[in-house]
């Protein structure tokens, strides 16, 4: 018997892919995991076990700096988040709502907005880059050098509604790759689901995590924010937490609220602030239910 250390690259069917000192192994999970109500996801880092008469086994998870339940995902440094420009067109709400998502789980977002070739975005675009997110603009024409360049070392994963161009973006980043491109279904606004598994690939010392299209529906699975730490997740009011007249205040219609207060004077985006107006009332009434 044997021990290595892995990092699972691949999930499929309850099989789980694992880059270790030996090469690439096909593990199953330990049956323990299943009683604490635990699954092994792409991006952990495990130990396992190897028998010359057995296939090998997962027999542990280590730590996990982040973890996104759709897609099962752990250990993320940045999200790529792929927008396009039209077919399907950008839902803001959509957009900031995972953000926040993903910076409650401190994970770094930068957004690529796919098809500017067809219809440009940089009003849409300037509203993120004001509050310090990286922006791409590419199209089916150009190459992802840059996109390449920035993700290099990183542990990263390529996340974007059905239909936006992900794994076209897949292939111009790994031209090795064949992977089925989806026809956009323009009735429905929205294309195949083209990638069905969560899967890593090896890029310039990190990986790029390709993960299956998402419809709206689907984002309540990626995780919740209680809605006192909501502000937090809004990059925008951090110049004014803590300043307002309330130590509890929500920013919403408080008297003496340095956000909306800061809003009025046009410091923060109206769209930002709708969404977390939004938002914030959302995830009250399903604090309330619960």
């Amino acid at each position: 018997m044997k021990k290595l250390n892995g990092k699972i690259i691949s999930s499929v069917g309850g099989i789980y892919r694992t880059e270790t000192a030996d090469g690439l192994l096909d593990c199953r999970a330990r049956g323990i995991f299943r009683n604490k109500s635990v699954s092994p996801a792409v991006g952990d880092n495990v130990c396992v076990i190897t028998d010359d008469n057995a296939e090998p086994v997962i027999d542990s998870i280590g730590e996990r700096r982040n973890y996104l339940v759709r897609p099962p995902l752990a250990n993320l440094d940045m999200i790529l988040f792929v927008v396009s420009s039209c077919e399907p067109a950008p839902n803001a709400y959509i957009i900031d709502k995972l953000i926040a998502i993903f910076e409650s789980k401190d994970i770094e977002t930068a957004l690529i907005f796919t098809k500017t070739d067809k219809q440009g975005c940089a009003e849409l675009a300037d509203v993120y880059a004001g509050a310090g997110y990286k922006c791409f603009f590419t199209d089916i024409n150009k190459d992802a050098a840059e996109i390449r360049e920035y993700a290099a070392g990183k542990v990263t994963a390529l996340i974007g509604n059905s239909g936006v161009g992900k794994s076209s973006l897949m292939n111009r980043i790994f031209p090795e790759l064949c992977s089925e491109t989806g026809e956009i279904s323009r009735k429905l606004g929205r294309g195949r689901h083209t990638t069905r598994e969560v899967r890593m690939y090896p890029l310039d010392g990190g990986y790029i995590a390709d993960t299956p299209g998402f419809s709206t529906v689907d984002i309540e699975r990626y995780g919740r924010i209680p809605k006192e730490e909501l502000a937090d997740c809004f990059r925008e009011f951090a110049p004014y937490i803590g300043k307002c007249r309330f130590s509890d205040c929500a920013h919403l219609k408080e008297i003496g609220c340095e956000v909306t207060a800061a809003l009025a004077a046009g410091k923060i985006p109206q769209s930002r602030y709708e969404s977390y107006s939004r938002l914030y009332t959302e995830t009250a009434e399903n604090e309330k239910k619960h």
